[in-house]
């Protein structure tokens, strides 16, 4: 009897637990998931959308309630800037009130939609890759593709829902409703465009920013590249652009549905593309490989500050840009300020309740408070940074070696007010030099330029209130975006819709002096100075006092 005869057979192999549904597997599951932890963070962008609209529509038909008020409107958005800022000059040949709302407000809000779309796919796909969690769930049975599916399914959802917030508000403020419905529905078309461009930059980058940055750059090229068409009167550039493309449907004058289908070619092929690239590449890692660092870090480096800094450049450099060319959009109307606004009675009451020898100057100050929240949303950014690094579990090893939390922390607050600080720089420049060119006054650049820096102090308030909100409430922090919403909706909307005064009085904005139009006054900004001093010193104690959280 040979040996081979009395071995027993080898175990065959352990077969992998089948799996129904193959790639797809467990998206049900993720999308379930996914749903219950943006709970509150999609509502939030649903009803801020959707009731800012609405509000937005009753506005307008309150300000232009007549036709020589809305003719007036239309001749003043007839100039390219105004076109620009707005959209295709169809819609002004017959301005009624939904013409109006889908002109001035389809390409902003788009944006926006496209926003949330595009960021809450990276945040089921990328960043669940960047933190590990996404290759503990493919452990179990859930397939390859399960990922990216339920994150284009809970955007597609969003967006869906989005699309009928707006018709019921708009419809309820007595706009028609096939025009409702059909504005609605081109925010779904162009969240699910932006959704399947984050489904591609997802692939190609290793970390999330670098996702998240590409899929807005390409939002914001698409802005750019609708307005620069419906500028120069050709629609040959519009129509290089899904933002262009939704516009093109004119809700409220022709009511056209099939321009919408382009945007869901155009989604169904980045969306394929997303699928094909992700099988390309390796869980955690991206289509193009991380270049490789220094072998030694510089000396600005291994400081926090310096840290600091490197980590927020590309969130700085983004906002510069942003705020820069918007900025220079509204200062390239300032020449024109008072023949657009002279004949609209209600805004114009709202700019005479500003102050200021010329109508320019008060329209300044108005819009000066749009570029400080703007600002401020860097702001907010910046300062819950060191919440996200906590969170991710890349704080604990560096306050290991024995950095403390205060210098850790205070760094990344440092760098949100100098980089908010210059970001009101870059703004004001903005406005300064396109608003001196547009009415001739070179003078005009020095006096914007301090007025945006007056803002300063409010937005160290800002940094301060999220600073105690991470260091004694961390799991609260996200309520700090409250402050910049609230001073917009306060800043901008309160004259028009006559907010009382003590409502005003709530948002630290409202307290900066409303320079060009206002007397400087340094009282306010010295109390805005040392409450802010006062919130940082408390949030950094916080901080020091408890655990830390990770995830």
């Amino acid at each position: 009897m040979t040996s081979a005869a009395t071995r027993a057979p080898a175990p065959a192999p352990a077969r992998p637990p089948a799996r129904s549904g193959g790639a797809l597997a467990g998206t049900l599951a993720l999308i379930r998931f996914g749903l219950r932890r943006d709970r509150v963070r999609l509502p939030v962008w649903l009803l801020a959308l959707s009731a800012g609209t609405a509000a937005t529509a009753a506005n307008y038909a309150t300000l232009y309630a007549g036709p020589a008020d809305r003719a007036s409107a239309a001749a003043a958005m007839a100039s390219p800037a105004g076109l620009a800022m707005t959209g295709p000059r169809h819609y002004l040949d017959d301005y009624t009130s939904g013409a109006m709302t889908a002109h001035q407000l389809l390409g902003f809000t788009v944006v926006l939609a496209g926003l949330m779309s595009a960021l809450t796919v990276i945040r089921h796909t990328r960043a669940e890759e960047e933190t590990g969690r996404a290759e503990l769930v493919r452990s179990t049975a859930v397939g390859r593709h399960a990922h990216l599916a339920a994150a284009l399914a809970i955007a597609s959802l969003a967006g869906l829902a989005l699309a009928l917030l707006l018709a019921l508000g708009l419809g309820a403020t007595g706009l028609d409703p096939g025009g409702s419905l059909l504005y609605g529905f081109a925010h779904a078309a162009a969240g699910a465009v932006f959704a399947g461009v984050a489904a591609v930059t997802a692939q190609i980058t290793p970390h999330t920013r670098g996702a998240s940055g590409t899929a807005v750059a390409v939002i914001g090229l698409a802005y750019a590249l609708r307005a620069a068409g419906d500028a120069g009167g050709g629609d040959a550039l519009s129509w290089l652009s899904p933002v262009g493309w939704v516009q093109r449907a004119y809700p409220y004058a022709d009511d056209r549905w099939w321009p919408l289908l382009l945007c869901l070619v155009l989604a169904v092929l980045c969306a394929g593309a997303g699928f094909a690239l992700s099988a390309r590449r390796d869980v955690g890692a991206g289509l193009r490989a991380a270049r490789p660092g220094s072998p030694a870090a510089s000396a600005s480096l291994v400081r926090p500050p310096g840290l600091a800094l490197r980590l927020h450049r590309s969130a700085l450099a983004g906002f510069g840009a942003g705020v820069f060319l918007m900025g220079a959009m509204y200062g390239s109307v300032l020449g024109d300020a008072e023949g657009m606004l002279k004949d609209i009675d209600p805004l114009q009451e709202a700019l005479d309740g500003i102050g200021g020898a010329t109508t320019a100057e008060s329209f300044a100050s108005m819009v000066m408070v749009v570029l400080a929240v703007v600002t401020a949303v860097y702001v907010v950014t910046a300062a819950l940074r060191p919440r996200s690094e906590e969170s991710a579990g890349r704080a604990e090893p560096l306050l290991a070696a024995g950095l403390s939390r205060a210098s850790w922390a205070g760094s990344h607050l440092a760098v949100a007010m100098a980089g908010g600080t210059f970001l009101l720089l870059l703004a004001g420049l903005g406005i300064g030099a396109a608003g001196a060119a547009s009415a001739g006054d070179p003078g005009l650049l020095p006096e914007l330029v301090g007025a945006a820096l007056a803002y300063a102090p409010a937005l160290w308030v800002t940094a301060g209130v999220a600073a105690v909100l991470h260091g004694w409430l961390p799991r609260a922090a996200p309520a700090a975006w409250a402050v910049p919403v609230y001073a917009f909706v306060a800043g901008y909307l309160g004259p028009l819709l006559r907010f009382p005064g003590w409502a005003d009085g709530l948002s630290p904005f409202a307290h900066v002096p409303r320079l060009p139009s206002a007397a400087m006054g340094w009282t306010p900004l010295a109390v805005l100075t040392l409450i802010a001093a006062g919130l940082l010193l408390l949030g950094l104690e916080g901080y020091r006092r408890r655990d830390l959280r990770t995830a």
